[in-house]
């Protein structure tokens, strides 16, 4: 039994770690200056919770804190990100960005096999199956619709390929262990981007012509806030993500009983329409006066609303998983491990900034939950191209584990 089983004390906890990180961060002293030059603070945000998890101290399963952020406080914090952006300027970063998306895509299709090939030359015994429903490919089937479009997509593989559920219950740890190690590597990554754009030659001119023009609006419309303000944002956050969940808890059921053929773009999944409906809201209201609410510091609580679904997500990563099934994360670093050599090497031939290739590879692999997290990352007013390129994930999901499982079939 976890130490603590009240939601109210984890999440008093999660607040009270997120307070000591950011006043470590933005401390003088200089043994934090130097700490957080290597650590960056949303890692911490992000392993701390999973050494909470580890311990024993809170049990992600039984807790409904992740449901909460990632259901009203992430569509919100995509509202609020969203108001002041220049949606012309987003259009403008141009066709690199889904390029290193479908690039990531591809890597995920063709690292599955090459994983299930590379592990099976090493210990055939890995590959071996005592029931035809305990055939590897078929779990893995389940992970590359996770990781090319998310929950629905994975949903939709396991129902075809139908893997035992001892199979599907071990793929599900790879594919979040993996997942979570990838997203704080990301994380981390995103700290020395501009080393990695000098290495890889990278045009990041349209990506700064975005940050220059959002920063001199935030200065231009800069206010102390006031009561009426802080309300404000907060109705606008709350009541488009109160729009989001109308039209998703009756068009994604209308859907899979009237449309089934429409699951296939995970239109069913009334998280999609949540997340879809937070930025078009949050985009349509950039065009009203609105978005000078970005003034009194809108972008600011959509901030600390990512931090806290980080800290969530954080909670569902069990550090000591790994030693359950060792095999099997073989398998799951391998895979990372093509598609971000795939990344790279597109990314080194076409000049495209890490930033396209962290928030296109965690499009495929982490979808909506947590492609805003890495964009935003980057600066707070990137995370709109996170979600645009995680609800393309979305409609490739199905399409690409299907194809990535036929071709482990073949090869099995």
């Amino acid at each position: 039994m976890p130490l603590i089983t009240n939601d109210a004390i984890a999440f008093g906890l999660l607040m009270i770690t997120l307070a000591v990180i950011f006043a470590t961060a933005n401390s003088t002293h200089p043994f934090w200056k130097k700490f957080y030059i290597f650590i960056p603070s949303l890692l911490l945000c992000y392993f701390i919770p999973s050494i909470y998890s580890t311990l024993g101290w809170i049990d992600p399963n039984s807790s409904q804190l992740y449901y909460v952020a990632s259901r009203y406080l992430l569509p919100a914090s995509l509202v609020l990100l969203t108001l002041s952006i220049d949606l012309k300027s987003v259009l403008d970063l141009g066709w690199k960005a889904i390029a290193m998306f479908l690039t990531g895509t591809i890597g995920i299709v063709i690292g599955g096999p090459l994983a299930m090939l590379i592990i099976g030359a090493i210990d055939p015994n890995i590959l071996e199956a005592t029931s035809p429903d305990n055939e590897i490919w078929r779990g893995m089937a389940t992970v590359a619709g996770s990781w090319i479009g998310g929950g629905a997509n994975q949903t939709a593989m396991l129902e075809v390929y139908q893997p035992s559920s001892s199979l599907f219950s071990a793929m599900v740890t790879v594919d979040i262990i993996m997942a979570n190690l990838w997203l704080a590597f990301l994380l981390y990554g995103a700290s020395m981007a501009s080393k990695v754009d000098r290495w890889l030659g990278s045009d990041t001119s349209a990506i700064l012509h975005l940050l220059k023009q959002v920063q001199d609006y935030q200065n231009k419309i800069k206010r102390i806030p006031s009561l009426n303000d802080l309300i404000s944002i907060l109705a606008v956050a709350f009541g488009i993500t109160a729009v989001g969940h109308i039209i998703g808890d009756n068009i994604a059921p209308w859907i899979s009983e009237n449309a089934p053929r429409l699951r296939e773009f995970s239109l069913d999944s009334a998280f999609f329409w949540i997340v879809v409906t937070a930025t078009t809201g949050g985009l349509l209201v950039s065009f009203t006066r609105l978005r000078t609410l970005e003034g009194a510091g809108a972008s600011k609580i959509g901030s600390l609303f990512l931090y806290i679904l980080v800290m969530t997500i954080g909670l569902k990563m069990d550090l000591m998983a790994f030693f359950e099934a060792p095999s099997y994360f073989f398998i799951g670093l391998i895979w990372i491990l093509v598609h971000v050599a795939l990344l790279s090497l597109v990314a080194k031939l076409i000049k495209a900034p890490l930033f396209f290739v962290a928030v296109g590879s965690q499009a495929n692999v982490g979808g909506a939950a947590s492609a805003p997290i890495v964009a935003s990352a980057f600066h707070p007013s990137l995370a709109p191209v996170g979600v645009l390129l995680a609800v393309l994930g979305y409609a490739l999901g199905t399409y690409g584990a299907y194809a990535t499982a036929e071709i482990m079939r073949l090869i099995y």
